[in-house]
């Protein structure tokens, strides 16, 4: 997640180097063409790139709150989790405070499925911040699913199911720990289904492929305009275009382990902390630290 600090100049133009590359040559290929060529481009009145760049910012205008309504789905399921986290083990430290080692195993395992969730929704190494809080046996069975994060909420159900049976758990309480499992489960269901459904690639290719016919149809229009100029002032235009379709492109994709991610890891670290001092651990971790100008 960017953070409110200054964006290095260096990243935003490697997001749009390429794209500037090819600008500079259309915009040098027409200046070319203005001295050697003339008769062969038409002439174009100002009014036309106008039009092209109006209808191209609508254009990003809806894929922008798209993108950011995706963005900010991601955000709220997180924020749902942390909520179910900290209910989840409040409810077994009241419901089962008299066990308490079982108390710690589940504590300790929700804070590792936090941490799972977030490496599997990025295609990372599961075990990552994970590892740690489980005992050798669970991660034997754990890495023998596919998906990870759901045997650990499996294996949440079946030592609740044991405290029942055993009678230190009555109905109520079953229900109450099996609703907020129930819940983790959704929460986890909605953010695998914004992991897997992806804008269409032809969205992006068909406006890229009207910025540059903007940016072409803008270099002829300003054919009267000096040639260094006429470079200069096209390629400072485009770029808040290429920016801003860039910028759609990266959050319409939350848990793309890039910098605009949604930062599931530093929420998974917030957890850990309530979670480890809910449940008396001397071990509690320190927030995750930013990497510059965002965190992950």
């Amino acid at each position: 997640m960017l953070l409110e600090t200054r964006i290095p100049l260096r990243y935003v133009l490697k997001k749009v180097r390429r794209d500037l590359v090819f600008v500079l040559l259309i915009c040098t290929l027409v200046e070319l063409a203005i001295h050697y060529q003339r008769t062969i481009l038409p002439t174009l009145p100002t009014a036309i790139p106008a039009f092209l760049g109006t209808a191209i910012s609508l254009l990003l205008s809806f894929k922008l709150n798209q993108s950011y309504d995706r963005w900010w789905e991601a955000r709220k399921v997180w924020g749902a989790i942390v909520n179910d986290s900290r209910t989840f083990v409040r409810q077994l430290l009241s419901f089962g405070g008299q066990h308490p080692d079982t108390v710690r195993t589940l504590g300790r395992r929700q804070i590792a499925w936090c941490y799972a969730l977030g490496q599997s929704l990025r295609g990372l190494d599961w075990k990552v911040g994970a590892a740690e809080l489980l005992d050798e046996d669970e991660i034997q069975q754990t890495s023998g699913h596919a998906n990870k994060p759901l045997f650990l909420l499996q294996l949440h159900a079946r030592d609740v199911t044991a405290l029942a049976d055993a009678g230190q758990l009555t109905d109520y309480q079953r229900i109450a720990l099996d609703d907020t499992l129930t819940r983790l489960t959704d929460s986890m269901g909605k953010a695998e289904r914004i992991r897997g459904t992806v804008f269409p690639r032809t969205y992006r290719a068909f406006l890229h492929a009207f910025i540059y016919l903007f940016i072409t149809a803008l270099s002829i229009a300003l054919a009267e305009v000096e040639g260094f100029w006429q470079i200069a002032i096209t390629t400072s235009i485009s770029v808040p275009f290429f920016l801003l379709e860039k910028t759609a492109s990266h959050m319409q994709d939350p848990f793309a382990n890039r910098p605009t991610d949604t930062s599931v890891t530093a929420i998974a670290r917030t957890i850990h902390i309530n979670l480890a001092q809910l449940l008396g651990e001397e071990d509690v971790p320190a927030p995750l630290a930013s990497q510059g100008f965002y965190i992950m």
